[in-house]
């Protein structure tokens, strides 16, 4: 599996289009990296910027692009609506694939000293790569920001992890880590009052706010703050309940609220043995955090919001609690938007919800689910939202063949070059095969007579996407599966040593190419399962197109199965020749088996 690495700067220059160019070259230039993103905030002051790529490529462009900024922005002349401490305010390293937390955790800290002892920034380590449990909340770290840095220095308890005790006047400080995916997400509201989006922010963030009593109603931030009593008592947040002790709130909060209260006063900086100021109630989201501003640019106020943990907190959830609480306060949630990127699950998710929850299919292209997630959260409210460009790992079927329009593929076909062939073909007919199992399930979700099959109706549907589109990737496959017998006949064989080789590498170029278009065979026996469950719960009005899945789909299977035998012609090992021909028998014993079922299903009906 390649090893890929998230790097997600953030810097503190979100105007000068000449400086955030110069930094944002030094990673487009860096070799072996990508760069996804580039997303400069003007009210902000502030550009959010993402790559990937290997592990050593990502940190040598990280540390090239804070040596650049710390160059180029002078933190003395800058000001902006986002907390900030830094020319290079945050640099989190995020694993996307074959790599871990801990692989994160060691780029962090090498990338983190490298900064300190080079250019002389102080460097604190934050989330998964801090040095001290205190340090991991990256609003803590930064708290007094860049104003407040040259006292927060003198402090020991706030020695950098790495660098300098002391301010570095012109580029600050810097906060290095190891996190999660994190979702920067920006809610949009019908209105340039910051109170309403602070207000909405504190009812969803994780840290939540001050507890108030009295006049709350609608607008809590009216009601009287509760505090701790001087009588050594401990209210709790979420309810009204008063503990003796901490102990005994302690075990109150666990047992009604399902938290760890311990860990929540840590978080809120409260000393347990000796609480004082406000009391704080929960928010509704864990791995949330938020604040209100106005973003003169789009003219109305945001819920500006950090999702740590998509999957605990997906932003459809949040944005569908930001809604309601909007309309409790008389203002509207006009749409919302993704600085940086999202990935495709958080995506997709979202998709599922709103058509489960509109009662439509969610067995569509990925396109179309990208489409539904985009338009019901709306995410092109302030600011153009290209799925291709925002959405991370999004699913592509790719190539040379699956690509071309339908005539120019049946024109390639038909020339005299070997590829595409048979095989191209083959699993062309079966992905032909799972579309209409596909369409069949979704033209029957929504009709009053298959509402009591709703929920298998959208899973015949996902499984047919899922089954078409590994048999369009099979197209090209096709034609790639003899590469490895190609360059094998073209090694040299002037030795006897040579001669060997060469038939090795044959040999398991052949198992190669067997290999492909066996998996065709057995992606066209699942289409066929799909067609036959399809048969069953079938319009009368449909049957005709059930059954034509399901031949295109056998015929796929058999024609596969054609490039399977005559690649095994070429095979010495008995063993591997045998159990893929056992293989291959079974598949297609399936397949006749279900294809007869349905095409005795469609008979039944027309000829009733």
């Amino acid at each position: 599996m390649e090893q890929i690495v998230e790097c997600v700067p953030n810097f503190s220059e979100g105007r000068n289009d000449a400086v955030i160019k110069e930094v944002v070259d030094v990673i487009a230039g860096a070799p072996g990296v990508r760069l996804l993103d580039v997303d400069p905030g003007r009210d902000t002051n502030r550009t959010v910027v993402t790559f990937v790529g290997s592990p050593a490529a990502v940190a040598e462009a990280a540390f090239m692009a804070v040596k650049r900024a710390s160059q180029l922005i002078d933190m003395r002349e800058h000001s902006g609506a986002h907390p900030r401490f830094g020319a290079t305010d945050v640099c989190p390293f995020v694993p996307v694939s074959g790599v871990t937390m801990e692989d994160c955790v060691e780029i962090a800290r090498a990338v983190g000293r490298r900064i300190g002892e080079e250019l002389g920034i102080p460097v604190f380590l934050y989330e998964h790569a801090a040095t001290r449990p205190e340090r991991r909340n990256l609003s803590r770290v930064r708290a007094g920001e860049y104003e407040g840095l040259a006292e927060k220095l003198k402090d020991p308890e706030w020695k950098p992890d790495f660098g300098p005790s002391a301010l570095n006047a012109t580029a600050g400080a810097i906060a290095v880590g190891a996190r999660e995916f994190l979702i920067a997400y920006n809610i949009n509201l019908n209105t340039t009052d910051r109170r309403y989006a602070n207000e909405i922010a504190y009812v969803l963030r994780e840290r939540g706010r001050w507890k108030r009593k009295g006049n709350t109603e609608p607008f809590y931030y009216k009601g009287e703050v509760v505090r701790f009593p001087e009588d050594g008592s401990y209210p709790c947040g979420p309810c009204d309940f008063v503990g003796g002790s901490f102990e005994e709130l302690e075990k109150h909060y666990s047992e009604f609220h399902g938290g760890d209260l311990g860990r929540r006063y840590e978080d809120l900086g409260i000393d347990p043995e000796s609480p004082s100021g406000p009391v704080f109630t929960d928010g509704m989201f864990v791995a949330v955090k938020g604040i209100g501003w106005v973003i003169e640019e789009y003219k109305r106020a945001q819920i500006s919001m950090n999702l740590t943990n998509y999957k605990l907190s997906p932003p459809h959830a949040v944005l569908e609690a930001a809604r309601e609480e909007a309309r409790e306060r008389g203002i509207v949630v006009t749409g919302s938007e993704i600085v940086g990127v999202i990935p495709f699950d958080a995506m997709r998710r979202a998709a599922l919800f709103y058509l489960n929850r509109m009662r439509k299919s969610p067995g569509v292209p990925v396109s179309d689910l990208m489409e539904t997630a985009v338009q019901s959260m709306g995410l092109r409210d302030v600011a153009a939202f290209d799925p291709q460009e925002k959405v991370l790992a999004l699913p592509r079927v790719e190539g040379p063949l699956v690509l071309r329009p339908t005539f120019d593929f049946v024109d390639e076909v038909s020339r005299d070059t070997p590829a595409p062939g048979g095989g191209s073909v083959a699993a062309l007919a079966g992905a032909l095969g799972g579309a209409l199992a596909a369409m069949v399930a979704n033209l029957s979700v929504g009709k009053g007579e298959f509402d009591q099959h709703y929920g298998r109706l959208c899973s015949i549907a996902e499984r047919a996407q899922r089954v078409k589109d590994a048999l369009i990737r099979g197209v090209d496959e096709d034609t790639r599966a003899f590469d490895s017998v190609i360059e094998a006949m073209r090694m040299p064989k002037d030795t006897a040593a040579e001669q060997a080789e060469r038939e090795r590498a044959m040999q398991e170029g052949y198992k190669a190419a067997t290999r492909v278009p066996l998996q065709t065979v057995a992606d066209c026996r699942d289409a066929l399962r799909l067609c036959r469950e399809m048969s069953e719960l079938a319009d009368p009005e449909m049957v005709s197109d059930v059954g034509t899945g399901a031949h295109m789909a056998r015929a796929g299977a058999h024609a596969a199965a054609y490039n399977v035998r005559i690649n095994l012609r070429h095979i010495r090992d008995g063993e591997f020749a045998a159990q893929t021909s056992e293989e291959m028998s079974v598949l297609l014993a399936d397949c006749d088996e279900l294809a007869g079922a349905v095409i005795a299903e469609v008979e039944k009906v027309l000829t009733a």
